[in-house]
Order: structure tokens, then C-alpha cells, then sequence
């Protein structure tokens, strides 16, 4: 069954998919959301990629170094062998800064006997839009284009050029490199300095990981996680882009291919609460930080959002010369839900600013910067709660009164008080609490649906929906309220299939939805957990783990039927809500096991 199964690496400025093969097949340089210039994801024929060939007789096994984002493939036929390490550098200086240049590394490791392998190279930029023509140079590799748009990209190398351009076989009698950089280096590249630059690395990203909170279950599960989900964030600004891709369908043959290597501010926050939780607190700074660039004017509207540079205008653009993952057509550039309205964004985000103030320290100039934000989103939400918005799922259709949107207008309005608590700013606490008061009644009066026994998807409607599954962690409700519980248990019974979860079932802009959304699934476990069926709700987790890919790497969205990975890749969502489950039963397991311990046996 094809599958996504890749691996990605990166340098928080950039990122590279790895197929379990060792095909290089997605890459945009400089950065995330540049073009690409090697697109085979997006297009077999036309993409462009990097892969060594080998005969059928070799084995190919791949694996990520040990609490790295160092991806190792290996290549072993019983007589010769041999190994790449794939990693993009990034690594400390003695400046305090990080070396992080728009280069990708494979290191050629001989293992045993006497490899053999055809090295294809085949950049093609800016998307395959136009011709990359590709000459060597002499000390390295210089592909670029003479129409359009002018790019280009430089391979420097040990083994023999002419080689790698025409194809021709290459026998490994020693260790190797390919260095592909979107600049010409003005300093010699051997293979000395490519094998210096990858323990400089190895060494950067096992820090990282040591600085990182640990847990006595689903460790490695929550380790991977948390190493995507840094791999995922742009240095420069402090942004987290909701995936490495753009265009990889939510299913097969159908139209719901977006670009996702943007800045939500919804999922982003998430992301950054979860990374403070495992002890990464400057990543929480920098994001708050990246917000409050964003938002220069007190009367400003906040976007859904943003391009990972803070740019505001992210017009979609069709490219109509690329055929799509698996045929899935069409494959976009840009993302036009930037300029829909959801009135949830606030909520989430004023709860990553409570949790800067309550957990991390400010300085007097962050927290004045952060208490006129806090002051103006309650500002916007006053105004716009009581309006239908396009809700957390972005339809496309008419403004609606969602449920998953109040519930954070009053979440918003919350926190802002608990906020001006911290910060005993006692100002506007009458008023915010009556308005706080007045969103939770209309949600507890109107979002209830009598017959479905349940929160639904919005005012008036039966439909049930994934993300009323939130209510309790956000505070709205408690775990044993018998709303919260019968809302689990139906939402379960109708979402529910096989183990995995439908967003929603009533149709929407594009039809019935055909596949499951993972981060749904990761609710719905948590729910089932608190209201206390911890048992069953384990044995889900354990089921959905095991749809990861090789790589214990998740999508999007998983195939009902086949359990196929599907949607952008991989996605920040995804791995943001496995950590939150994995760090709730690893809790639950250490209770366990303490009890265990300390309680007397009965004989």
C-alpha cells in the first residue's frame, strides 16, 4: 500500500521529506514556504528528486538517530553495505547564534564490501514551473533557471561529477557526501567539514532532547513528537507552521488539498503550550513575541493566520503544471482561508498568554506589550462573539454559530481575568465577568441539543461535532458533569468508526467527509480518559499509534478503511495532541505503578 512514509529533517528554517527508500522528494530552500526544488511528492514525473538506486538485491531499513532529527537509511545486500545520514546543520556557535544555512547533507557511510549505486540528481526549481538546467561546474554542481523566475542550487561533493550527471554507476570504496545548498559557499567543502557539520548537529538536537521533560511511558513516542514539532518552527520569528507540504490530499482523487506551511495561530498556540509543558519555554517567548509583532495597532484584527514571516496576504495561486500527490489535483500555493473569520482563534491564543504569565517570567516591557494584546482581543471578542463565523474547520460554506467558537470567546474572556488576577489589574473585572457570564449561559442554552443529549456542532443543529470534545479541558465544564459525559458517549457513537473520528458527518463545501481527522481521535481518547473509562481509552491510543508510519510519524487525516496517512505531513496537529494524550497516561501509568508499590499483598 503506498503510504507517507517519509522522514522529515530540517533546521527550523527549512525542511526535507526522505522517503523510506532515500529519495529526497520534497524540499523548498531557503525556506519553508519557498519554492520548491525538489517537488516528486507533488508530481513522480515532473517533481524532481535526489535518491541513490540500488539493485533489488539490497534491503533498505531507515531510522531516525537517537533523539535526533538525523534520519539514517540503510542500504545492505549481505555482502555490501552502506549508509546515508540525512540532516539539514544546525548547530551553536561561539557567537551564541545558530548555523542554520539552506543546506541539506547526506553522508555516505561504507559499511561492508563494495556498494554499488547510481547517484540521481534531478533538482527542479521554483515548483518545476519552468526548465532547471543543470552543468558541472567544476567544483560543484550549478542547477538554475534561465526563464522566469531566475534560481538556482549548488551540489558540492566528493564523489565524481560527470558520475552523478550522466547516471552512470558509482562503486563506494569509502565515506562520501552530497551537500546541496541554495548559496554558493565560499569556503572548500570536503568530506571532513561534511562529517564535522553532522556531529556538530547530532550533538545540537541530543541537547534539545535532554532539555526535554521526561516521562516513564510512550517516551520515545512523545520524544518523536516533540522533535517534529520543533523541526516545524521558523527560527527567525518564532512561528510553527502547521506542516512541512502543501496539496497532499484529505483523500485520493478529491479536491481538499490546501497548503499548510503557514502560521495558524490556533494550532500554533496549542503547539507552544504543549512545548512549554516539556520544558522548551523559550520556544513560548519567541512565539508570544511573534504575535505581538503581528499586532502593531491597538484597533487591528487578528488573522486565522499568517505566513511564517508575519505576512499578511496569502493569496492562493493553482499550479497548473503539476499533476498532484497520487494524481490528487489541484495543488495550491498560498492559502485563501486567511481571510475567513473564527472567532475560536482568540480564546486559544489569550490561553498561551495566560500561561506566559502564570508559569514563565516577563519583563516590565513584555507584559505591558502583552496586557494591551490581552485588553484588545477582549475588545474584538465583545464585539464579535454573538456573530457566526466559518468555525475551527474553515468551511467554506455560510457563517455559522458554532459551539467550538463561543466555547472560546468565553475561554478568551476567562483567561483575560485570570490574566488581570496575575497581574492585579482589577480594571475592567466587573464587566469582563458579566460578559464572561453572559457567552457561558447562551452556550449552556443554546449549544445543547435536548434529543441529541449532547453539545452540537452549532445553534439549532443535530449535527455532533469532534471539538465539543474540548469543553472540559478548557474549563467550561467538569469531566463528571452529566452534559460533558453523555456529550462524550454520543459524539463517540456517532463520530466514532472503527477506532477513528470524523470531524463531523453532515456535508460541508465538498461533500461528505471520506476520512478520519487524527487529531479528533486524540480528543476523543482524552475524553473517554476523564470521564473515566481509562481502559478503553488506552486500548484506542494504542490502536492509533500503531497507524503512524515506519517512522512513528503522523498526517493529517488516516484512511477509514485502508488506515492510509493522508493530508499534509507532517502536521503539527497531529503530534501536538498525541504528546498531550501520551503525557496524560504516562501520569496515569506512574499512578499505577506507585499504587503497585506501595500497596501490601493480599494473601
Amino acid at each position: 500500500m503506498d503510504n507517507l512514509n517519509y522522514g522529515i529533517i530540517g533546521n527550523c528554517k527549512s525542511a526535507a521529506l526522505i522517503s523510506d527508500k532515500g529519495s529526497l522528494d520534497w524540499c523548498c530552500l531557503p525556506i519553508f514556504d519557498s519554492p520548491s526544488v525538489f517537488a516528486k511528492l507533488l508530481d513522480e514525473e515532473k517533481g524532481g528528486s535526489q535518491s541513490f538506486e540500488v539493485s533489488d538485491a539490497y534491503t533498505i531499513t531507515q531510522q531516525y538517530m537517537w533523539q535526533t532529527n538525523i534520519l539514517r537509511t540503510m542500504y545492505d545486500n549481505g555482502t555490501d553495505a552502506f549508509e546515508v545520514f540525512d540532516f539539514m546543520p544546525r548547530y551553536e556557535k561561539r557567537s551564541g547564534s545558530f548555523y542554520a544555512p539552506p543546506d541539506i547533507i547526506r553522508f555516505i557511510r561504507l559499511v561492508k564490501g563494495a556498494p554499488k549505486f547510481v547517484c540521481n540528481y534531478d533538482p527542479k526549481l521554483e515548483y518545476a514551473s519552468t526548465e532547471t538546467i543543470t552543468v558541472n561546474k567544476g567544483e560543484y554542481i550549478e542547477s538554475y533557471t534561465n526563464e522566469g523566475k531566475y534560481d538556482s542550487l549548488y551540489l558540492y561533493t566528493n564523489l565524481e561529477k560527470e558520475d552523478i550527471l550522466h547516471k552512470k554507476e558509482i562503486i563506494l570504496d569509502g565515506n562520501a557526501f552530497l551537500l546541496m545548498s541554495y548559496h554558493e559557499k565560499l569556503m572548500e567543502q570536503t568530506l571532513d567539514r561534511a562529517y564535522l557539520k553532522f556531529q556538530r548537529t547530532k550533538v545540537y538536537w541530543m541537547n534539545w532532547s535532554e532539555a526535554t521533560t521526561k516521562y516513564p511511558l510512550y517516551q520515545n513516542e512523545i520524544m518523536r513528537s516533540a522533535l517534529t514539532l520543533k523541526a516545524l518552527t521558523f527560527e527567525k520569528s518564532g512561528a510553527v507552521l502547521a506542516a512541512a507540504t502543501t496539496s497532499l490530499p484529505e483523500t485520493i482523487g478529491e479536491v481538499r488539498n490546501w497548503d499548510y506551511r503557514f502560521c495558524w495561530i490556533r494550532d500554533a498556540s496549542m503547539v507552544i503550550k504543549v512545548m512549554a509543558g516539556l520544558g522548551h519555554v523559550k520556544s513560548a517567548r519567541e512565539f508570544l513575541q511573534f504575535i505581538i509583532d503581528i499586532i502593531p495597532d491597538k484597533d487591528e484584527k487578528i488573522q486565522i493566520m499568517y505566513g511564517i514571516d508575519g505576512q499578511k496576504e496569502l493569496t492562493e495561486h493553482i499550479l497548473d503544471h503539476l499533476s498532484g500527490y497520487k494524481g490528487s489535483y489541484p495543488v495550491r500555493t498560498g492559502n485563501a482561508a486567511y481571510i475567513q473569520k473564527q472567532n475560536d482563534i482568540y480564546g486559544i491564543l489569550m490561553e498561551v498568554i495566560y500561561q506566559q504569565f502564570l508559569q514563565f517570567e516577563t519583563s516590565l516591557e513584555n507584559s505591558e506589550e502583552l496586557w494591551t494584546v490581552v485588553r484588545g482581543i477582549v475588545m474584538i471578542v465583545e464585539e464579535n462573539w454573538q456573530k457566526p463565523d466559518k468555525g475551527i474547520w474553515e468551511l467554506r460554506t455560510e457563517d455559522r454559530h458554532f459551539v467550538f467558537s463561543k466555547l472560546l470567546c468565553w475561554v478568551a474572556v476567562d483567561r483575560a481575568i485570570k490574566i488581570g488576577e496575575v497581574l492585579r489589574m482589577g480594571i475592567n473585572d466587573t464587566h469582563w465577568k458579566t460578559l464572561r457570564a453572559e457567552i457561558y449561559d447562551d452556550i449552556y442554552n443554546n449549544g445543547w441539543n435536548e434529543e441529541k443529549q449532547a453539545y452540537t456542532q452549532s445553534y439549532g443543529s443535530p449535527d455532533l461535532d469532534a471539538s465539543t470534545l474540548l469543553m472540559e479541558s478548557y474549563g467550561f465544564i467538569d469531566a463528571k458533569d452529566p452534559r460533558f459525559v453523555s456529550t462524550v458517549k454520543a459524539t463517540e457513537k456517532e463520530l466514532c468508526n472503527d477506532g477513528l473520528m470524523y470531524r463531523y458527518k453532515n456535508k460541508d463545501d465538498f461533500g461528505l467527509p471520506s476520512s478520519s481527522f487524527t487529531i479528533c481521535t486524540f480528543w476523543l481518547i482524552n475524553s473517554l480518559y476523564k470521564i473515566g473509562e481509562e481502559e478503553k481509552s488506552k486500548a484506542l491510543f494504542e490502536q492509533l499509534l500503531s497507524y503512524s508510519n515506519h517512522l512513528g510519524l503522523f498526517s493529517e487525516d488516516i484512511d477509514f478503511k485502508t488506515k492510509r496517512l493522508l493530508g499534509n505531513f507532517p502536521q503539527a496537529y497531529s503530534h501536538l495532541a498525541l504528546i498531550e494524550t501520551a503525557t496524560n497516561f504516562a501520569k496515569y501509568g506512574q499512578e499505577d505503578e506507585e499504587e503497585t508499590q506501595f500497596k501490601p499483598i493480599l494473601y
